[in-house]
């Protein structure tokens, strides 16, 4: 998991650096570990809630299936190269399989006419995808075959799929994999099978935000406002001492400047059940303010040895 950046132009759902995380598997040729890893995709979704989601698969079947397929492809859009975009007309030369992705509503009746990489799969990969199917149909995980879904990196064999959303508007994909067996020898290694997909995270977080799956706001417990010299020390001994007490306290020490006025007011946004505030008298007194936020309770000055106490009996309470 981690930061990727993209060339093209940013837009809605496709930031200049995005998050993806990725899976992979290598060494297995079977179809058996296609199946895992949309079981181990399908199983994400349920356990975010998430339900605007749908399946799609293809086979890309061998490099030497797709280079007879290829040919096919280009004789079939040179006959219709006038209807073609400019884009288009430049994959016509580099890799014909892409415009089979456009979404240029003017081609949507040439491209659905096009010749079927599936009716070209060589005897093995059409075997390998059958099994696949049979795999995600024993698994109750449902699915569309569109024999449209291509990659436009040439390294891909055999299985490749989406996890497409309607809740994003045109950028659809969430979650994108396929099998890259000639990866390795391309790069000059040996010959060995991989699988992997990866999902975007700020993507995957829109689907959360649309379908209100979005966690709530994790508040602090006990904010920590201090105001006079001296006191930013004892703030943050007196927050360190709380953490030390119980891990699980959510304890925020006031940063920067700020008035007591504007510092209570940090104090509320924050969510804390209670504010600790630390002032030169208190300092003087060894003393801590604790200030009930969400209840009517007065404010009370408690020295600093039965603060953890105080503070404890005060959240236990909530």
């Amino acid at each position: 998991i981690g930061p990727m950046f993209r060339y093209e132009r940013p837009q809605k759902g496709r930031y200049r650096q995005f998050h993806q995380a990725d899976i992979e598997a290598f060494g297995y040729p079977g179809p058996d570990i296609d199946i895992e890893m949309l079981a181990m995709t399908a199983r994400l979704w349920r356990q975010l809630g998430i339900s605007r989601i749908r399946l799609e698969i293809n086979s890309l079947g061998t490099a030497q299936a797709r280079q007879a397929y290829r040919e096919v492809l280009v004789r079939y859009f040179e006959k219709h190269h006038d209807v073609l975009d400019a884009d288009s007309q430049r994959r016509l030369g580099t890799n014909p399989m892409r415009i089979l992705d456009s979404k240029n509503p003017d081609m949507a009746e040439v491209i659905a006419a096009a010749p079927s990489l599936t009716d070209h799969l060589d005897a093995e990969s059409a075997e390998h995808f059958a099994q696949l199917q049979v795999g995600l149909d024993a698994l109750g995980i449902e699915y569309t075959v569109n024999p449209r879904l291509v990659r436009g990196l040439d390294y891909y064999s055999r299985t490749v799929f989406e996890w497409i959303t309607d809740a994003l508007g045109a950028q659809g994909a969430v979650c994108s994999g396929g099998r890259y067996d000639g990866l390795f020898e391309q790069i000059g290694g040996k010959s060995v099978p991989g699988i992997g997909w990866a999902i975007g995270i700020e993507r995957l977080l829109g689907v959360l935000e649309a379908e209100q799956r979005l966690p709530e706001r994790v508040s602090a417990d006990v904010y920590i406002i201090n105001a006079g010299e001296g006191t930013e020390v004892a703030a943050r001994e007196t927050a360190e001492a709380l953490r030390d007490a119980n891990s699980h306290w959510r304890v925020i020490q006031h940063l920067g400047d700020g008035s007591m006025k504007s510092q209570l007011k940090q104090a509320d946004r924050s969510g804390a059940q209670i504010a600790l505030i630390i002032g030169e008298q208190e300092l003087a007194d060894g003393t801590v303010m604790v200030k009930p936020l969400r209840s009517r309770e007065d404010q009370r000055a408690v020295s600093q040895a039965g603060l953890v106490d105080t503070v404890s009996a005060a959240l236990q309470a909530v």
